[in-house]
């Protein structure tokens, strides 16, 4: 059995239903959505377990309780007394999304606290999964912490896989979560950016660009995801290739299709497919996603 520990920070998600004025809430956030994936795409060989910090208020136990329903570990959920999770709601037009938010009382921030905590959380784990959200909401001497402890646990051969996710309205300003971001990069295993996001804040003319710029910052493996587009991907050689990707039959939501095309990415390379095969996998679960509202699709019901 392998043991993946997916790092970051799981909100209350408000989204819309069918019925005018109603609302429906679950429980989401980028590297839960990617862990709650890879609990369903890789079974019961691995142990799929979430860091990260909730209050000990009756809505950050129901997180806990629906984490550990869905086979999430939550051996490794911090405690803080007087604070809560965040909460955010999504408005949909055309099949994009748009979020409001709520997660400054949000325990997560404190989440890397405790460097002995992160510590045994990672031990004897295979795969660290975290992203640039993870990184954005702790403050710097978190953000010291967990790079210091992922650092130790790439030396000791773990696989370090990180999705830069950028979302410059967490971040003081642009200089610094750029920053930030190629320091996570250089000690991350596998990267997972998306195009157009990082063209819009690096600059980035290519995906090709994407790739490089993440190879040279220390990454030993892209896959740069540019949404319907061929996915770009650098291999453990250095070498760029491009992989074409059917288009989606229907786009209903957007929500957590590079989330999800994560997961059946990396579910796919830790059963031994090549980057290329991985991508497909990757490509085709994301496809099944984003043609229902939410981001946890049960997949019986895209299927």
């Amino acid at each position: 059995m392998g043991r993946i520990v997916a790092i970051g920070e799981c909100m209350g998600e408000l989204s819309e239903t069918d019925a005018p004025g109603m609302l429906s809430m679950g429980f989401a956030g980028d590297t839960l959505n990617t862990a709650w994936y890879l609990k369903r795409s890789l079974g019961a060989d691995w142990q799929i377990d979430y860091l990260t910090a909730v209050g000990t208020d009756t809505l950050s136990q129901r997180m806990i309780d629906f984490l550990a329903g869905e086979g999430i570990g939550t051996g490794h959920v911090r405690r803080i007394p007087d604070k809560t999770i965040g909460l955010y709601h999504i408005s949909l037009k055309d099949g994009e999304r748009s979020f409001t938010y709520w997660r400054n009382d949000s325990a997560a921030r404190k989440l890397a606290g405790d460097p002995a905590a992160i510590a045994t959380a990672l031990h004897d784990a295979d795969v660290a999964y975290w992203s640039g959200i993870t990184l954005a909401i702790l403050p710097p001497a978190g953000r010291l912490a967990l790079l210091e402890a992922l650092s130790q646990f790439a030396g000791r051969g773990g696989l370090v896989v990180f999705d830069p996710n950028l979302r410059p309205r967490l971040w003081d300003n642009l200089d610094s979560m750029r920053g930030w971001i190629h320091r996570a990069a250089a000690v991350s295993s596998l990267c997972l950016p998306s195009f157009d996001d990082e063209a819009t804040h690096f600059g980035d003319a290519t995906p090709g660009d994407t790739a490089a710029r993440y190879r040279d910052q220390g990454t030993a493996r892209v896959v740069v995801k540019n949404g319907p587009g061929d996915v770009t991907l650098v291999d453990g050689s250095g070498s760029l290739m491009t992989v074409a990707v059917p288009a989606a039959a229907v786009t209903v939501d957007t929500t957590a299709a590079g989330d999800s095309f994560n997961a059946g990415y990396l579910a796919a390379e830790l059963a031994g497919a090549s980057m290329a095969e991985a991508t497909s996998t990757g490509s085709a679960l994301a496809r099944a996603v984003i043609g229902a509202r939410g981001a946890l699709v049960r997949l019986e019901a895209v299927t």
